[in-house]
């Protein structure tokens, strides 16, 4: 793996994600925290319809199994407007999404220089939030994922893999990223994997094989972050008795729209996000990016309306 002094953009084509140290100071830390656990809470207790339930690993989910006492373990749309938290929580996710720092790498990783970021190619998508998984069957040993990538079904072949695969220079036309509000060793990445296919002893391992060759944990402190190809090879593994609240999103290019269309309207985003209340960031430039951003979300949306996008994934 190349080293931490290389460029963000380097580190991403060769190892498939980067590490970025540090990107919350620790009031920025404190409040997202108190923010994320007054959120959790809700979901928890089925004030919020919009989770992710144990057992299940992709959408859609069904949010009634809450009252039933099926735990959760993620919270979707950070941003909506109806977040059922009071105004200075909803604030704090706006915050969040929309720091500076993340943009900075966001725009980097996308090649977007400043001046096209504010004019016309970052695109808002998607603000979720991943947690200790809970509930009936659970029984405290946690939730794991089987290995996947974000858009290629486990079923594709060598050369179906390839095809959607990113090639050699080509750019990225969205960039995704975990961020842990509590240290966080959950995402398990099998390093290159984003370049080619499966090997064979990749393609006949159990989905939850805990040991595939070659994989690392990618060890976060609370308040770095990581952004990842979303086709690298991964899992989550969830502790049910350590503390989780990670923040989970993503930003998109402009360019990309098309091909973003599944990954980011198949959650529902599209139905809310021109309510969404951006006033905390100013009036400034901070402001009229997110403004932008969510813009060109909207009009996504608009020229898939009436499509069925369908799932990325099943199970």
């Amino acid at each position: 793996m190349t080293t931490d002094a290389s460029p963000p953009l380097t580190r991403l084509r060769q190892d498939g994600f980067v590490i970025i140290r540090s990107v919350l100071t620790p009031s920025e830390l404190t409040a997202l925290r108190a923010a994320a656990a007054r959120l959790t809470t809700a979901a928890r207790t089925g004030a919020w319809p919009h989770v992710r339930t144990v057992g299940k690993q992709f959408p859609p989910w069904d949010a009634s199994l809450v009252k039933q006492g099926v735990g959760i373990w993620g919270v979707q749309h950070l941003l909506h407007p109806d977040l059922p938290v009071d105004a200075k929580d909803r604030e704090e996710f706006v915050r969040l999404y929309f720091h500076e720092k993340l943009l900075n790498v966001a725009r980097e990783l996308l090649e977007i220089e400043e001046d096209e970021g504010y004019d016309g190619k970052m695109t808002m998508e998607l603000c979720n939030m991943l947690v200790r998984p809970d509930g009936s069957g659970n029984d405290k040993k946690g939730f794991a994922l089987r290995w996947h990538r974000d858009d290629i079904p486990w079923s594709a072949t060598p050369e179906e893999e390839m095809a959607r695969l990113k090639k050699e220079g080509d750019k990225y036309v969205h960039t995704q990223w975990n961020l842990p509000l509590w240290d966080d060793d959950s995402l398990i990445v099998v390093p290159g994997s984003h370049k080619r296919a499966r090997t064979q002893v990749e393609r006949d391992a159990d989905p939850f094989e805990e040991n595939l060759e070659g994989q690392v944990k990618v060890e976060l402190n609370a308040g770095d972050v990581v952004f990842y190809d979303n086709n690298i090879l991964h899992r989550g593994v969830y502790d049910g008795e350590k503390e989780r609240m990670t923040l989970h999103g993503s930003v998109g290019h402009a360019e990309g729209s098309r091909e973003r269309a599944r990954n980011v309207l198949q959650h529902g985003v599209g139905e809310w996000v021109d309510r969404c209340d951006f006033s905390v960031l100013g009036e400034g430039k901070e402001r009229r990016t997110a403004e932008g951003m969510r813009r060109r979300l909207v009009e996504l949306g608009r020229e898939n309306q009436g499509r069925d996008v369908g799932y990325s994934l099943e199970g």
